[in-house]
């Protein structure tokens, strides 16, 4: 298909929750690129657009509290894109609702995964899409979420996947025979992430869920580029690779430079995961033990920029912990010798971006552009 990812990538993921959300009319998000019924949703969805502006339809009618989250439980249950945290919660930020990551992660220990697709699982978008795509998916998904909900069409989400079922019960599990009995995302808290970070536990190594041991740190992406590979780097399997300076202030623009390599010498030997934690993003499409959005980031002062190599980190996903296990005195005493790195931009819109983006856990929107909503908790 030339469309978006064949896999639960992060353009797939958005139109899935998009679905959900009620934004987008049904059937539309797994639908493959080439397939001639394109044309003729297109032409439907501006048919839709007219009417919602005739009927003076404004989006937050239908991008309620409830239908946010309708696309968190969506986002857990097909294992999509860890991307979705950030977009979610900028959208949602816009129309004045918090969608703070305990969320999802609240929602993710009632939400198991049902929808088999790369990278957590085995099978491609064209197969979802025949086997009843993202309607059938709300269908098996039903007792979860408010289905009562308005979509863009005038019908409730009920109304659009009443008759919808599942063609294909090895690509759209049901409830009661699911993947995985949590979602396919996790969010960690602890003295390395205060305000939380993003793993996807389906495409992590199970031996490393719970895993001990010393950092290896990278100052950034070019100090990881210009060291990662060197046969002289100071590595072993059970150590914790870090890369710093990667978030929305720090790449700047929180690229998506969060899937780092595994060091050569242990690809020689054969390793084919390893921890990894960043305070970026990444693809979608990528998978291992690596743990992302790191919150507050390295370059405005969060634990993560005092990490040393040798320091001992510890990850607990089935207690959604990140610990960086320094005693307090220590980091105190390296928190008053750190500095802010110099400035990406001094002038234009690259000053205006640095000075007024917010951190993950807010959707890396802009300050400016938030809706009013009541004071939020962090996570």
């Amino acid at each position: 298909s030339p469309g978006h990812c064949m896999t639960m990538g992060t353009a797939s993921t958005m139109a899935a929750l998009l679905e959900a959300l009620g934004m987008a009319l049904p059937g539309s998000a797994a639908m493959p690129g080439a397939d001639a019924r394109r044309g003729v949703l297109a032409e439907r969805t501006g048919r839709e657009i007219v009417e919602l502006v005739k009927r003076g339809t404004r989006p937050s009618e239908i991008m309620t509290e409830r239908a946010f989250e309708n696309a968190v439980r969506v986002l857990l249950a097909i294992g999509g894109s860890t991307n979705a945290v950030i977009h979610l919660a900028a959208v949602a930020g816009r129309v004045g609702i918090g969608l703070p990551p305990s969320e999802f992660d609240d929602l993710s220990r009632t939400t198991p995964m049902i929808v088999d697709l790369k990278p957590s699982g085995a099978y491609l978008m064209e197969d979802l899409f025949y086997a009843g795509g993202i309607p059938a998916v709300l269908a098996r998904l039903a007792p979860l979420l408010h289905m009562g909900e308005m979509t863009v069409n005038g019908r409730t989400l009920a109304e659009n996947v009443a008759g919808a079922r599942s063609y294909n019960d090895e690509v759209i599990h049901s409830l009661e025979r699911p993947i995985h009995a949590e979602g396919g995302l996790a969010v960690v808290t602890g003295s390395l992430a205060p305000d939380g970070a993003v793993i996807k536990q389906t495409a992590a190594s199970p031996k490393l869920m719970r895993h001990r041991g010393r950092a290896v740190v990278f100052e950034d992406a070019a100090d990881l580029r210009a060291r990662i590979d060197d046969p002289a780097l100071d590595v072993t399997p059970d150590d914790v690779i870090v890369m710093k300076n990667a978030g929305p202030v720090g790449g700047p623009g929180m690229p998506e430079w969060g899937f780092l390599p595994i060091p050569r010498k242990l690809l020689e030997a054969g390793v084919r995961d390893i921890v990894r934690i960043s305070d970026a993003r990444m693809s979608g499409t990528a998978f291992g033990t690596i743990v992302l959005h790191v919150s507050p980031e390295a370059a405005v002062g969060g634990p993560l920029a005092l990490v040393q190599d040798g320091d001992e980190i510890e990850l607990d996903v089935p207690n959604r912990r990140l610990d960086l296990l320094v005693d307090a005195g220590e980091l105190a005493r390296r928190g008053k010798a750190w500095r802010v790195r110099p400035a990406h931009f001094d002038r234009g819109y690259g000053k205006l971006y640095v000075d007024h983006v917010m951190q993950a856990q807010h959707g890396c929107d802009f300050d400016f552009l938030r809706g009013k909503s009541p004071v939020e908790t962090l996570v």
